[in-house]
């Protein structure tokens, strides 16, 4: 079983903190969603390491430990900092990556996918976002729980931050919100630590809305794509995958049934099996 190693980086000029695992195969490149962290790719790392595969999960800048986002828009900051890590995989190990991406992390995934000067052996979007009008953002910023936590006149503890943050993440991104384990729940909250980390999220969020109105050029896409949705996604509904799969008809689609927005997450073994099928086909690897 190979070792999960934790450490600093920088790429394209952000600092961010990586979760790799050494091993054979493609490498895999995990992006993860809005608001989100590369901790949200523990249990695929896991069952990953398990099986001897090379894995690199990173925060995207502006969530997690990653540096701030500079000013202007949000989207060509995410794809340069993909696009670095990509070719730094490349360089490394001599083979392209398979990008795999959860929502905000799926969107920046195909958008790395269009690209004629990166090389990848496949792409995995899951639940991507910008293939629907983003009613996710809004049901975020509506949450009770949220407006709850904003508006109070009085400054609040971090246990009732993430308490607040914890309980909102439960209902929205899973189907079985009581049955998410704890320790999924408090890595996601230990980067919502006060109001003012949730208030930024929010307001890069509200900066990335109009961005995420049409942000594909999918015939530009060249790589196989593995699309993977759950079921019950309260968050970006699976209707979304149409424009997908009539774009790009070979696309092979994997929908969970029983699970929310993060597959990785709530059915990780069925993931990483459907994960690792896709790169073991000859057509997942580009010539």
């Amino acid at each position: 079983m190979q070792p999960l190693i934790e450490y600093r980086t920088e790429l394209a000029g952000y600092a961010t903190r990586a979760l790799e695992l050494e091993g054979d195969g493609p490498p895999l490149l995990l992006l993860h969603g809005f608001a989100d962290s590369a901790d949200t790719w523990r249990r695929t790392l896991d069952r990953l390491a398990r099986r001897g595969r090379r894995a690199l999960a990173l925060d995207l800048p502006g969530f997690g430990e990653a540096g701030h986002l500079q000013r202007g828009p949000v989207l060509p900051q995410l794809d340069a900092f993909a696009a670095a890590a990509a070719q730094r995989l490349t360089a490394e190990g001599g083979a392209a990556p398979v990008v795999a991406g959860n929502s905000l992390g799926g969107c920046v995934a195909l958008r790395l996918g269009e690209r004629s000067d990166i090389e990848l052996a496949g792409i995995v979007p899951v639940a991507p976002a910008g293939l629907d009008h983003p009613a996710w953002f809004r049901v975020i910023e509506s949450a009770p729980l949220v407006r709850a936590l904003l508006a109070s006149p009085l400054p609040l503890p971090e246990r009732v931050v993430r308490g607040a943050v914890g309980a909102a993440y439960r209902q929205l991104a899973f189907a079985r919100p009581r049955a998410t384990a704890r320790e999924v729940v408090a890595a996601f909250t230990s980067h919502h630590r006060d109001r003012r980390d949730v208030a930024r999220f929010l307001e890069t969020g509200r900066r990335l809305l109009p961005e995420l109105a049409s942000p594909f050029n999918l015939e530009h896409v060249r790589a196989p794509v593995l699309l993977v949705w759950g079921e019950n996604d309260r968050m970006v509904p699976s209707r979304g995958s149409r424009r997908i799969l009539d774009a790009l008809p070979a696309t092979t689609f994997e929908l969970v049934p029983r699970c929310g927005h993060c597959p990785q997450i709530e059915e990780p073994d069925r993931f990483v099996d459907v994960l690792l099928e896709f790169t073991a086909l000859p057509d997942a690897k580009m010539a």
